[in-house]
């Protein structure tokens, strides 16, 4: 027996996101841009430069963001 998945519903600021999408967050007190690389239902995951990944101490040059946390960059 299969569980039929259930649709959650997805708030506008969510349903506006891309890939690719450049957004601004703060982690540990240094502002970061990226880009979206992936979206998930309570957060996306970011490609930053390697720079900004030394500098917030991140493991790699991909972070992820809760959709609390971060901007969208107008372009």
């Amino acid at each position: 027996m299969a569980f039929q998945p259930h649709e959650k519903e997805v708030s506008e600021f969510v349903a506006a996101r891309r890939i690719g999408e450049w957004i601004s967050f703060t982690r540990n007190g240094v502002e970061v841009n990226g880009t979206i690389f992936k979206i998930m239902d309570n957060s996306v995951i970011v490609e930053i430069s390697p720079e900004d990944a030394k500098e917030i101490g991140a493991a790699s040059n991909m972070t992820v963001i809760s959709h609390k946390k971060y901007t969208p960059i107008e372009s």
